[in-house]
């Protein structure tokens, strides 16, 4: 007889307590996830997660004294293990990429139901992103507004921002992306797990609009980081 998966542990944070308190029912209800703690501000959610080490934490943007972009970017650094997912009610360009930029592996607005929830809860545990429909068509609609004369020209001024908030190891990926290496060999290359090469790929996909890899390829040529 085949054992059950073992549950998924969350941590639920969210100021509004009827909003935590609902999604803790909600998700606690499911037989494949386990909500082992819920916080009302940031600071109590970094607290919930170095003690109880859950597999991912589901995150509003908006709350009171550490906001969901700072606790991402202090979990992403201090807990790069367990999987950021950002439910919130803001898909303006600004929180998207800001969230994206801080380490958050997907984002959700607060009209998601119970099922696209766990979906993206379990999808971000997995090293995989999951965007809302109307964060996608957000994170295109920034892309395609954005010159590409503007873009910082990382090649010839190293020092400037690299495009779209990508970070020096996601810019190293595309880069090995562009030129043609699959998955394995981005990790022999760069010695890291595939797991962690699929995160960061996700990441960049996410972070620059691009569907698969032939689209980053052409994105790493326009901005060029081929």
């Amino acid at each position: 007889m085949t054992a059950a998966p073992t549950p998924l542990r969350i941590v639920v944070a969210d100021d509004q307590a009827s909003v935590r308190e609902g999604l803790v029912m909600l998700l606690g209800g499911l037989p494949d996830i386990d909500v082992v703690g819920d916080a009302a501000d940031g600071l109590r959610a970094l607290q919930l997660v170095a003690e109880l080490r859950p597999d991912a934490i589901l995150l509003d943007l908006r709350m009171p004294v550490l906001d969901g972009i700072e606790t991402t970017r202090r979990l992403t650094a201090e807990h790069p293990g367990v999987a950021v997912v950002v439910l919130t009610t803001y898909a303006d360009d600004q929180s998207v990429l800001d969230a994206l930029r801080a380490g958050a592996r997907s984002y959700l607005t607060k009209d998601a139901d119970r099922t696209d929830i766990a979906r993206a809860l379990h999808a971000a545990a997995g090293g995989l992103a999951v965007l809302d429909p109307r964060v996608q068509a957000t994170l295109l609609a920034a892309a395609s507004g954005a010159a590409p004369s503007a873009d910082p020209p990382v090649a010839a001024a190293p020092a400037a921002p690299l495009p779209d908030g990508l970070t020096t190891r996601e810019a190293e990926i595309l880069r090995l992306i562009a030129r043609g290496l699959n998955n394995p060999e981005i990790a022999a290359e760069l010695v890291l797990s595939s797991h962690t090469v699929k995160t960061h790929i996700n990441r960049i996909f996410a972070k620059t609009g691009s569907r698969d890899r032939a689209a980053a390829m052409g994105y790493a040529q326009r901005h060029q980081l081929g």
